[in-house]
């Protein structure tokens, strides 16, 4: 019997229960598969702390401080994957465990360089802050901020990553000289990354990253360089977390910049929050708004918490989603597990400790893995849908400006002193040249467009018109590439599917869109088509029929078939009259 028997988490929405998991979201775990689900998410979510002690090594904190900010940033870790699972009044109530965010690397590094874990303290405040007003409002501008403006931004961190991650690798110093047992050491932890992502089981790609910073660890051990193991001994076992005053010096570009790459992470928290609730529901149609909202609010609220004790803010761990995936367990109750945990080893001194003395050229290895993971997560945002001209402009102009920011660096110290900071971090001029641009292209881009059709067409070329109708405009939409497909089939089968009875002729096609839904209307003369209920009989009951009845039983099963493949291919089929001519629509969800 599961730990937590005698508790009950605020319920979830009514759902239809896939078959295929373990554990849905409102089940309970028996213990000993609880405890095991659960440490084996708090291994992967402190696996991830070496995006804290990255971005610590950037800003040449020394270790104590170091570790201050490595248990702060457990504790914040634990309160948002609590909130997220328990779900009332915030969050997703789903299995979301939290990390630290790797978009936030550079700018924490140079922002705690310069003013102290006192920086951390507003810029979680600033973070958290926008995230919970974005739990509002996110949901519904969706189309305000697309993946692509996303995925830029996401594939332009990992680029920024890349000249610490070499140098870390290699403990370059300001001579130019590398040192060649610190790099094979980061190549080797780095290969052991590789290899288990690439070839590995499912089980063994979760733990590719943790395998790679303990084999990293044992060599450094073994080569006798780790420093600051003796402090283990005398390290208290049991501790509290210290408070921390905020930096009002700090400046304000810095948390221009923290805002803007929050609003970019609340993205990825509400495809997460909407990714769990596909998981848990076999007949999942469109994402529950309020729930998705109140998980981005609860990712803010866990970062205000944790700020005031010098904490990195913290992210969705998508390893960890895969792990649920993996693992067919989606538990809310593994979730709560998890967070405890979490807390607890927040409060032992020696785990922490242990963390930040995980070698530079290690982290320097993961950094690399985080910067190659970035850079083609956003390529594949990016990628994901479909472009006509404007996107290709926005994506191009946008990578431009950010990288050129890092190419040229002098270009911003012409600017204000006050935007300077703002002007020379390539994330945020990526960022915000891609949500301007798309703004700026959106002017003129009508989300409703009605084509008329030429009565004299042929057949071949009516068809090629309506394929070229859902191309080009859900390019122009920016749709996903997926449902542009589905939708150009279902276009195509529905007009052949019209011109098969002469009394019908296609008249118009109309189509619509916005981040859920895209809709197709073909309105044409006639009597409505009749789509049949009934799917295409089996070979062999047509094989039952002789002479005229096989005929017969064929002519009703091709009668069929219009039906059979476009309710396939659309979400949700409609007939009907509107007093002067006849319609059919095709929903597609998005």
């Amino acid at each position: 019997m599961s730990i937590f028997s005698r508790f009950k988490l605020p319920p979830s929405p009514a759902v239809k229960r896939p078959a295929d998991l373990l554990y849905s979201a409102d089940e309970k775990v028996p213990g000993v598969a609880l405890g095991g689900l659960a440490l084996q998410h708090m291994a992967t979510a402190l696996a991830l702390i070496a995006y804290v002690l990255a971005s610590a090594k950037i800003g040449g904190l020394d270790p104590d401080t170091t570790r201050s900010m490595v248990t702060a940033t457990i504790i914040g870790m634990a309160i948002a994957t609590f909130l997220q699972s328990w779900g009332k009044p915030f969050g997703a109530r789903a299995l979301i465990v939290h990390m630290p965010d790797p978009l936030l690397v550079v700018i924490v590094g140079l922002a705690t360089a310069e003013y102290g874990l006192g920086a951390l303290v507003l810029i979680g405040l600033v973070n958290g802050s926008v995230a919970m007003g974005a739990g509002y409002i996110i949901p519904r501008l969706r189309s305000v901020f697309p993946p692509a403006v996303a995925g830029i931004v996401i594939c332009v961190a990992g680029l920024s990553l890349i000249e610490p991650a070499v140098l870390h690798t290699t403990n370059m110093g300001s001579n130019n000289t590398i040192n060649l047992t610190d790099t094979a050491v980061g190549l080797i932890t780095l290969a052991i990354i590789v290899v288990m992502s690439i070839w590995g089981s499912q089980r063994v790609k979760l733990l590719a990253l943790l395998s790679g910073l303990i084999v990293g660890i044992i060599l450094t051990a073994l080569l006798g360089e780790i420093e600051g193991t003796e402090q283990l001994a005398h390290t208290p076992i049991f501790g509290l977390p210290s408070l921390h005053m905020p930096a009002f010096e700090i400046d304000l570009g810095v948390l221009f910049a923290v805002g803007l790459l929050s609003l970019m992470t609340q993205l990825d928290t509400f495809g997460s929050a909407v990714l769990l609730q596909k998981m848990n529901d076999h007949d999942w149609r469109r994402a529950d708004m309020n729930l998705a909202g109140s998980g981005i609010r609860a990712n803010g609220l866990g970062n205000v918490i944790a700020s005031w004790l010098g904490a990195f803010p913290n992210a969705v761990s998508s390893a960890n989603i895969a792990l649920a995936h993996i693992s067919r367990s989606t538990s809310r109750w593994i979730g709560v597990m998890t967070a405890a945990l979490l807390l607890l080893a927040s409060f032992l001194p020696q785990v922490s400790l242990a963390l930040t003395l995980i070698p530079t050229s290690v982290i320097g290895a993961v950094e690399l893995y985080a910067a190659a993971y970035l850079i083609v997560s956003g390529i594949e945002l990016i990628a994901s849908r479909a472009m006509d001209s404007r996107g290709i402009f926005l994506v191009g102009l946008s990578f431009i400006a950010g990288v050129g920011t890092m190419f040229v660096p002098a270009l911003a110290e012409l600017a204000p002193v006050s935007i300077q900071f703002v002007l020379k971090n390539g994330i945020i001029v990526a960022g915000l040249t891609a949500i301007i641009l798309n703004l700026l292209f959106r002017l003129g881009t009508s989300r409703r467009v009605r084509m008329q059709i030429d009565p004299a067409s042929d057949p071949a070329t009516l068809a090629r018109q309506a394929v070229d109708f859902v191309e080009q405009h859900g390019a122009g939409w920016s749709a996903r590439r997926e449902v542009i497909r589905r939708a150009a089939m279902a276009a195509l089968e529905a007009t052949e599917a019209l011109q098969a009875d002469s009394s019908r002729r296609l008249l118009s096609i109309q189509g619509s869109f916005d981040e859920f839904n895209f809709d197709l209307e073909l309105s044409h003369s006639g009597a409505p088509l009749q789509l049949g209920a009934q799917a295409t009989p089996a070979h062999d009951s047509l094989l039952d029929f002789d002479g005229p009845d096989f005929d017969a039983a064929l002519d009703r099963a091709m009668a069929t078939l219009p039906g059979v493949l476009l309710k396939r291919m659309a979400d949700r089929i409609s007939t009907g009259s509107n007093g002067k001519n006849a319609y059919l629509r095709l929903h597609f969800d998005h």
